[in-house]
């Protein structure tokens, strides 16, 4: 895999490897906050944890760097590429720092108004998740407007995977939304509590742009399947990752 790579990692974009070192600090923020949780304790799940610096740290770094390789195959502009990553790993770095930044303050960071602070940066990253709804929206647009390039399979997956990642965004959205509503209506309480209803599907739809592609990507690179058999697999794999997303919306209905 090291020789396949190669000759790719010297032909990445500025952007790209900037987007790759970002992400790799995000990665790296998220296993020291698991340290930092190992030492220090505390609960798990709830409001104030140390699992919201660890899980978005590594959900943050993890799409960023998939967002950056995916967004390779895609026949856009090349001063729009480079605005669309800029901003999306300013603003990956944006999210992931607020949230980081409440953990070690012992705040809840999401839906948060008690104080001035706080109000600031829950509707700070409140406004960070509508820009990265629209910068994704971007790509995904352009991954359906002209064909992307890539191995056999690659334009179905990046297609699939765009539009699922989409499904995942508006259901995080939900959760804030719902979770404003009760906070402006005076249930703080209910407001927090609400955010885990649509955690599945949220959880198993953001990373639908990272394995659907490597799904194409991966028998290209290590097998000498034909094209026709690598097209079948990238299908079932969108079709068993559509069904991972309907079982997870299931069973946050039922939740």
């Amino acid at each position: 895999m090291t020789t396949t790579l190669a000759p790719r990692a010297r032909t990445l974009r500025p952007v790209e490897r900037a987007c790759l070192l970002v992400g790799l600090l995000l990665l790296a923020s998220g296993l020291l906050h698991l340290a930092v949780f190992a030492v220090d304790g505390g609960p798990w799940n709830g409001p104030v944890s140390w699992r919201k610096p660890v899980t978005f740290g590594l959900s943050f770094g993890l799409t960023l760097m998939a967002v950056a390789w995916v967004a390779s195959y895609l026949r856009i502009g090349e001063r729009t590429r480079t605005v669309v990553l800029g901003l999306f790993a300013a603003d990956c770095v944006l999210e992931v720092g607020g949230i980081t930044l409440q953990a070690w303050r012992h705040r809840p960071s999401h839906l948060n108004m008690e104080t001035g602070f706080d109000t600031v940066v829950s509707m700070g990253l409140a406004v960070g998740g509508v820009v990265l709804v629209l910068l994704l929206t971007v790509l995904a647009v352009a991954a359906f407007r002209r064909r992307p390039g890539g191995p056999a399979g690659m334009p179905l997956a990046l297609r699939a995977g765009f539009a699922i990642l989409l499904v995942g965004l508006a259901s995080g959205a939900a959760m804030i939304a719902r979770g404003v509503v009760l906070t402006r209506t005076g249930h703080q309480l209910d407001a927090y509590a609400s955010t885990g209803v649509l955690k599945p599907l949220h959880g198993v739809s953001l990373h639908a742009v990272l394995v659907l592609p490597v799904l194409a990507w991966l028998p290209a690179a290590r097998t000498a399947w034909s094209e026709d058999v690598r097209e079948r697999v990238v299908r079932g794999g969108v079709w068993a990752y559509g069904v991972a997303v309907a079982g997870a919306l299931a069973w946050s209905l039922a939740a």
